[in-house]
């Protein structure tokens, strides 16, 4: 038997709700990253989430909302202006589980 394909990510048009996971390795801590993180995630609008350190140094980043606006978070995660240097992003994709008031910091 085969193990199952990892979720994929969505159409970019798409308004399905969805939750990505992103762990952002680099120089992220420290910088004010999970601020500016909250911050864009707000302006992107109607996402929910929050922004962690992890004790290995990286940002994980959780977002949960329509897939077009967690792509736009993604992207700027990736390419975006943000604080500090981004090496690298890892991302997996889900159903929402809900729960998140807003978008917070942890």
């Amino acid at each position: 038997m085969c193990p199952p394909s990892p979720p994929v990510p969505p159409a970019a048009d798409s308004r399905e709700p969805v939750r990505m996971t992103a762990w952002v390795r680099g120089m992220v801590q420290g910088v004010g990253f999970r601020w500016h993180t909250r911050a864009r995630a707000l302006a992107i609008g109607d996402l929910s989430g929050f922004a962690l350190n992890t004790a290995d140094g990286r940002v994980q980043v959780v977002a949960e909302g329509p897939a077009e606006r967690c792509l736009q978070l993604l992207g700027w995660l990736r390419e975006g202006d943000t604080p500090g240097h981004v090496d690298g992003v890892t991302e997996i994709w889900d159903t929402p589980r809900g729960g998140y008031e807003g978008f917070g910091i942890r």
